[in-house]
């Protein structure tokens, strides 16, 4: 059983990640006294614009935003870190692991929450990469769950290999936190039908919901659990 009234680590390439993948998930075990610690490695949104001080700008925004968001789901903190925006693969992958297990040792968590691995994203792939090698199961690591999220615009658009969950997580009671948390990305969130609009943030929980019995879930495929 999901370890969900203790430390919680959602590690993510970008600003927005977090909240579409498990945003609804993080609100639950908040409110169910979990402390929930979020880590965001990527810039976001740098990749569309030039270089210069009104990209600056931006990404102070985009910042902002997501530490609005983080408070909408009750997470304890947000860190943000500054690897370049769709350009992890130019990083060494030892720097993003060495960034991910800096986190780890400081936060101690039990679960893990991080990208999928078949997500059409490059920078969604090394993160999970990445977070596999920092939480292997080494016996001081506090880590006992990993599970890999559903990015909407990025799981879904890997045509050939669909994610393919085997966790579901009842959000009934916390889709409208998600949407609310998503809804501080101004920047990020767009018109239905883009699956990045309320509205389709709404009918994935809902699908989700009806293959587990449930009115909203979040779905998710485990990776390693240890008991």
């Amino acid at each position: 059983m999901m370890q969900n009234n203790k430390r919680v680590a959602v590690i993510a390439a970008h600003p927005d990640d977090e909240i579409l993948g498990c945003g609804g998930t993080m609100s639950r075990f908040a409110a169910e006294g979990a402390e929930v610690f979020i880590l965001i490695l990527g810039q976001g949104i740098a990749s569309r614009h030039a270089a210069g001080s009104a990209i600056s700008k931006k990404l102070t925004a985009l910042r902002q935003c997501g530490r609005q968001a983080a408070a909408r789901v009750k997470a304890k903190a947000i860190e943000f870190l500054d690897f370049p925006d769709n350009r992890f693969d130019t990083v060494p992958m030892l720097d993003i692991v060495k960034a991910v297990e800096t986190f780890l040792n400081e936060v101690r968590p039990e679960t893990v929450f991080t990208h999928n691995a078949d997500d059409l994203n490059v920078d969604h792939q090394i993160v999970a990469q990445a977070v596999m090698t920092a939480t292997r199961p080494l016996p001081e690591s506090t880590v006992r769950e990993v599970y890999a999220f559903e990015v909407s615009s990025s799981s879904e658009w890997n045509f050939g290999t669909p994610f393919s969950p085997n966790v579901f997580i009842d959000i009934s009671g916390h889709l409208d936190a998600k949407k609310k948390a998503m809804a501080e990305y101004v920047a990020e969130i767009r018109e239905y039908p883009h699956p990045r609009s309320l509205k389709g943030i709404e009918a994935l929980a809902s699908y989700r919901g009806g293959q587990s019995g449930v009115f909203c879930a979040e779905a998710f495929s485990l990776v390693r659990i240890v008991k």
